[in-house]
């Protein structure tokens, strides 16, 4: 990321995705911003912003690559994102249980509410913490810096490489079964 220094002393670093979606998520933006401007210094805010602007007080991108975003979930001691399942499995998958507010379709931050549907349903498998209202974004973001241990979790590399694998398996032999195009016009 241009313009931007590795922190001084003992100062956690936060990091906020909204992935890439061409919906803003000015609701999110603004609980950042007036967490920070509430509490300077306490923490550093790394933006990934998207379709948003980026909070007053903190350092940010646009957007960047999967590798460089793989990096900053593994420097970053809390994870803050947006309820997709990109971003959250990203973070777990670095060893850090996210925070993810799910965006909201009556604030087009989304066109339906799928993200309210998987955060609820992560939440209660204890797959993340989720926020869905300024203070209980301040509630778990406070328990985070408090103790950022508490999100690190262990990842079962063995687990999820079988379960790529087995995924790809099955992909295969549906493609396999899928008949031709040719095919399917002549069944016409």
């Amino acid at each position: 990321m241009s313009g931007t220094a590795e922190p001084e002393g003992p100062v956690p670093t936060v990091l906020v995705t909204l992935g890439t979606m061409h919906h803003p998520m000015e609701r999110l933006m603004g609980w950042v911003e007036r967490w920070i401007a509430g509490n300077p210094g306490r923490a550093r805010f790394v933006v990934q912003y998207g379709a948003s602007r980026i909070p007053a007080g903190a350092e940010g991108f646009e957007l960047c690559s999967h590798e460089e975003m793989a990096g900053w979930n593994a420097r970053s001691q809390v994870v803050i994102t947006q309820g997709g399942p990109g971003g959250i499995m990203d973070s777990r998958d670095a060893g850090t249980l996210p925070i993810a507010i799910p965006r909201r379709p009556d604030l087009d931050e989304v066109v339906d509410d799928h993200q309210i549907r998987f955060c609820r349903y992560m939440a209660e498998a204890g797959l993340i913490r989720q926020a869905t209202t300024e203070e209980e974004f301040r509630t778990e973001l406070e328990a985070a810096l408090a103790d950022p241990a508490a999100l690190t979790i262990t990842v079962d590399r063995a687990s999820i490489d079988a379960a790529v694998e087995r995924t790809g398996m099955l992909i295969e032999d549906l493609v396999r079964r899928r008949p031709s195009r040719s095919a399917r016009r002549r069944r016409r």
